[in-house]
């Protein structure tokens, strides 16, 4: 068996010292109407001058919610995408060049309009590339300020050990960050384990995940979905959690969300159908693989409202059609059973979970995964006309989705804080 989550972080690591979350210093101005300043990490006021000063923030201190921190929506400006290079020949079996080439395209797409940087870049190398799921969860406060979550993670329920690189990143980027921006960014680590990609916010105080993924015995096997919730409301800064209750065929990660359904403004979320044309009652595909799980999500965000009360506008995205199915070498059992994880069992030979909801938006641009597949055009104008606002950027991922995931599991965002008291602020150029 393969050492515990918590002990291999221990096998990484020297246990950190805690912050005091003591210093008044940390807001920097006042302006009129600008809040009393609140207690936070800093390291005593003083930016970061040398490796190894820790900057986690220690057991009972206040959370990110208590100081007013909250996770921004994907729409909002970003500073950084943060990707790894794919370099495991495990996850992409003899198409790993391809699935690379993919990637560099994609990265280059991005760099004109969001810095992209690579885990490798900064000297941190993990087992696998799926950095949405493993990286930093950045938060923002009103003033500017920056600050990390960092989850456990157990490599999606034990599945594919070592993860020990994957566990660290997050305080290695924080690291990073801290160096970069010259000041303590400070960095909240949790018991709790939990993936990017199984949930996505709006905002505004809107979560949606799935009970698949969040409520899996291989997760967190002690937390009900009240504590669970409430852990999300207090490190995250949202009030109100949309829960979704089935995951897709072949998704190795018991049911993430950002294959299934993604915010694209503060009401609007878009949602995988089983139809041809991801029009709901209309060419409905009932003898679809994942028609019953999209179905049951489907009505679930139909009944769903967001934390004002409101009903979501939700619009439809079509299945990929036909669906995809990577040929599996005779020598890949361990891949094939993957593939069918969900169930116990191989799915038709190499069924990969394609899904045109698996997007990352940008700074106005939405980049959308596309198949070679007929559907790919049908879900271009479906996020044409569901987020105007945004530009939607095709980049073909049928190699990368050979390793179970597609953009949005390959990426993880760097927020641009934001101080909305400064006089200088204009709330409709940030967004």
């Amino acid at each position: 068996m393969p050492p515990s989550p918590r002990d291999l972080r221990e096998n990484a690591h020297e246990r950190p010292a805690n912050v005091p979350l003591d210093d008044p210093t940390y807001r920097r101005k006042l302006a009129p109407g600008r809040p009393v300043p609140r207690p936070i990490a800093r390291h005593n006021g003083k930016p970061i001058k040398r490796a190894g000063e820790s900057h986690v923030v220690g057991p009972g201190a206040p959370t990110p919610a208590e100081l007013g921190f909250r996770m921004p929506a994907e729409f909002e400006p970003q500073q950084r995408i943060w990707v790894t290079t794919p370099t495991n020949p495990d996850t992409w079996p003899g198409c790993l060049d391809q699935a690379q080439e993919q990637h560099a395209l994609w990265c280059g797409a991005m760099q004109k309009v969001v810095d992209v940087k690579t885990t490798q870049s900064i000297g941190v190398a993990p087992e696998d590339a799926w950095v949405r799921d493993y990286g930093p969860i950045f938060l923002i406060d009103d003033e500017g300020n920056l600050a990390i979550n960092n989850f456990r993670f157990n490599s999606w329920g034990g599945k594919y050990p070592p993860w020990d690189k994957m566990d660290a990143t997050p305080l290695l980027v924080a690291d990073f960050v801290s160096h970069e921006r010259g000041e303590h960014v400070p960095v909240w680590t949790h018991d709790m384990i939990l993936e990017g990609g199984s949930f996505g916010v709006n905002g505004k105080g809107s979560l949606l995940t799935t009970e698949a993924c969040l409520l899996h015995p291989n997760r967190n096997p002690s937390l009900d979905k009240a504590t669970i919730e409430a852990h999300l409301e207090a490190t995250l800064g949202v009030s109100h959690v949309i829960w979704m209750p089935l995951g897709l065929a072949g998704d190795d990660t018991d049911g993430h969300q950002d294959d299934l359904a993604q915010w694209v403004n503060v009401d609007t979320v878009v949602a995988v159908h089983p139809t041809h044309s991801g029009q709901p009652g209309g060419d409905t595909l009932r003898d679809h693989h994942d028609f019953a799980a999209l179905d049951a999500n489907w009505e679930a965000l139909s009944q769903a409202r967001d934390q004002d009360g409101q009903q979501l506008n939700l619009v439809a995205l079509p299945v990929v059609d036909p669906p995809l199915f990577y040929p599996l070498p005779p020598d890949r059992e361990a891949f094939e059973h993957t593939a069918g994880y969900q169930h116990g069992k191989a799915i038709g030979g190499g069924l990969v979970p394609a899904s045109y909801a698996n997007f990352l938006i940008a700074n106005g641009h939405l980049f959308l995964p596309a198949f070679g597949r007929p559907t790919d055009d049908l879900a271009i104008r479906a996020l044409e006309q569901a987020a105007p606002h945004l530009t939607v950027v095709p980049i073909r991922a049928e190699w990368l989705v050979v390793g179970l995931g597609a953009l949005h599991c390959l990426s993880q965002q760097q927020p641009v804080p934001v101080d909305i008291y400064d006089p200088g602020f204009n709330a409709d150029a940030s967004g």
